[in-house]
Formats: C-alpha cells, structure tokens, sequence
C-alpha cells in the first residue's frame, strides 16, 4: 500500500486570550486557511530547532520554547487528501508551547504565509482553518498529563 508520512513541529503561542495564528496560501490555488506557525521537520533537525526556526522564517520573529505540549497523529484516507490520487497520508504533529521575544510580525518572503495575527479564542470557531489550530488550543489549555487529546473531526470550517 502507497502512503506518505510527515513529522511536523508547531507552535502554540497563546497570549492575553488570544493564539497566533497563520494565514496559509496553497500553493495548489485551492485556496487559503488559518493555522499554526509550524512545519516539516527536515532530516536530522530536532523537532525543538525546528519549531523555532518554522515561527522565524513564517512569522519573522524570534521564539523560544517554554513547554511540550504534546503529540498528535492522525492519518488522512486518499480520498480526503487535497492532492488526487495521493497515497493515505499520516502527519504526526508535535506541539510546543512558544513564546515570541523579538521581531515584528509579517509576511513569509517567498513562501506560503501570508499573514501572522493574534487571534482572540472567541473568534477562531468562525475562522476556515486547519484541525492543527483546534489541536493545538485544546493542548495549550488543558496541558494533559498524556499529551494527547481527542481527535478533532474534519468538516465545515475545519480541515485537514
């Protein structure tokens, strides 16, 4: 059986009730969604390093880790999968807890971010978004012992 297998590391920097937040811009044109600061952890890089520099080159500023939040792992049938005829897709997410110490937020140059905002939790179940935001709330504000919380379900204004 064909499948592709992701490990990816995401912030969840939460501050005065609010959670930032990232504007993705497929690169496929099938549109544009809210999620974490965060990405691929490349060959031999820590998932740690790689959070900070994810939250560097997305949002243009600094960050240091404060906590593990937890891990997440969830596998995408091909058929809900954005790319046709791709193989079954497992991402699993690691989640830290990230606080921003300088820089100013903006755009990523040449890539797939187009905005960072602070986002009040009141207005994030409105928001087209990725499950990883849902996720990583859901880490930030219960911190449980196992790092593990339920899956999220996929639809409306939540995707993949």
């Amino acid at each position: 059986m064909d499948f592709s297998f992701r490990l990816a590391a995401y912030a969840v920097c939460v501050e005065d009730g609010r959670v930032l937040l990232a504007r993705y811009v497929s690169p496929r044109g099938d549109g544009t969604w809210w999620t974490l600061p965060g990405g691929k952890v490349e060959h031999a890089e820590d998932p740690f390093e790689a959070v900070i520099r994810e939250v560097a080159e997305e949002t243009g500023c600094e960050a240091v880790v404060e906590r593990l939040l937890g891990v997440d792992s969830r596998v995408i049938p091909a058929a809900e999968r954005a790319v046709p005829g791709g193989p079954e897709h497992q991402n699993v997410g690691i989640f830290y807890a990230v606080r921003l110490v300088g820089g100013e937020l903006r755009p990523e140059p040449n890539g797939e971010t187009a905005e960072s905002v602070w986002t009040p939790f009141a207005e994030v179940a409105g928001l087209h978004r990725s499950s990883l935001v849902d996720i990583g709330i859901a880490l930030a504000q219960t911190v449980p012992a196992t790092g593990h919380v339920a899956p999220v379900p996929i639809g409306g204004l939540i995707r993949h």
